[in-house]
Order: structure tokens, then sequence, then C-alpha cells
């Protein structure tokens, strides 16, 4: 399939979203790899991963980027040669990539019961307006973690915790979108988030 979804958040952002419906030997063929991505990709066990793995470069390609264009830091965190900032997310049959001026982060989770089983580990203050027995509790649970997902891509400092250094606000889930703040050490930061749901998965951005 075709890009799935553009957004323009502001003039010097936009977000892109692709669903994966291709192949992996259609996504393979219609990329150009450098070595390292081509044995990082052959090396993968999941042929999910290898398509979403895939389809961000289908992605940069949207964008006007090669993955030549891209690498990763000492932490893990993605950059473009050109010194624009982005991020990037693949989560089951969804990918996304943000490319800004300014530092970015973008995560997508689908939306599953599970998420209840983890929830003591990433949310502590956000508890405090949560209620289990709403319909929309799991739906609110995936929008935290991607909130604070996002918020860990652009921070990309080792030791932050979801947990215990990010604060999500209260919000609807009919809304798109919310505030939260990064508390850690010497940096206590806010940032305004936006965030959307689409076939049973949830998107969420930070622009810093």
């Amino acid at each position: 399939m075709p890009l799935y979804k553009t957004i323009t958040p502001n003039s010097q952002t936009t977000v892109k979203i692709w669903k994966i419906t291709e192949s992996y030997k259609d996504l393979i063929e219609a990329v150009n790899l450098k070595p390292e991505s081509l044995e990082r990709v052959i090396g993968m066990k999941s042929e999910l991963h290898q398509r979403g793995f895939l389809s961000v470069r289908h992605l940069l390609a949207a964008f006007g980027y090669e993955d030549s264009d891209l690498f990763y830091d000492a932490n893990g965190k993605p950059h473009l040669k050109d010194g624009k900032h982005i991020s990037i997310t693949h989560s089951f049959q969804f990918s996304a990539v943000i490319v800004s001026d300014c530092s970015v982060g973008i995560d997508i989770e689908k939306q599953r019961e599970k998420i209840r089983i983890i929830a003591h580990k990433f949310v502590d203050y956000e508890f405090e307006y949560l209620n289990e027995s709403e319909a929309d509790y799991v739906n609110k649970l995936t929008a935290i973690w991607c909130v604070k997902e996002s918020l860990y891509k652009l921070f990309a400092t080792p030791g932050l915790s979801f947990k215990d250094h990010c604060l999500v606000i209260p919000f609807g889930v009919d809304s798109d979108e919310t505030v939260a703040w990064i508390d850690y050490k010497e940096n206590k930061c806010r940032f305004q988030i936006r965030f959307l749901e689409f076939e049973g998965f949830t998107c969420a951005y930070v622009v810093a």
C-alpha cells in the first residue's frame, strides 16, 4: 500500500505513516540499502520486523531520503546527514517517520488488553486520573505509553524512566493533544503532545 497518512503539524515538521501490506520481497526489491542495513534486515528472525524496517526505508524515500542518509548515535537515536531531526517507529502493520527542523519523537502502538498487566511499570502519577473500569482504559494507557515513548525518543538520555521522570497531564481520548513533562535531574521540560487513533492503533508525536 502507498502512504497511509501525512500530517503537517507546522511548516517545519511532517509526519508520514505507512500501512504495511506489501510482502517482504516487494519491500526489499524497491529500496537501496547500505551493507550494514542489508545485513541487519537479513538477520532479523521475524518477517514482521523485517517488513517494519523496510517500510521505514520507503517512508524515508517519501521524504526524499535514502537509507544512506540515516545514521544512529551511541544512544541509538536516529539522525539525518543533512542535520534535520528524525524519529522512527513501527508496530505490527504500521510504521511512521517524523522529520523536522526541531527535536522530535514519535511512537505507534497497537491497542491491546495486555497493556493492563504492565501498566504499573510505566504509570505512576497518571493512576490518579485513570479509571480501570472505564471502557476507554486500554486506549488511555496506550496513549500514555505512546506519549512517554515519544518523549524518551526525543530526550534520548540513558537513565530516563517512563514511570519516574515522565508525567502526562489528564486528557480525553476524544481530544488530539495533551501536555506532558519530563522531570529528570536538572531538566524540567514541558511539551505539547499530539496523538491520533486509527484502525486499533495509537500514534503520539512531540515537537520540541
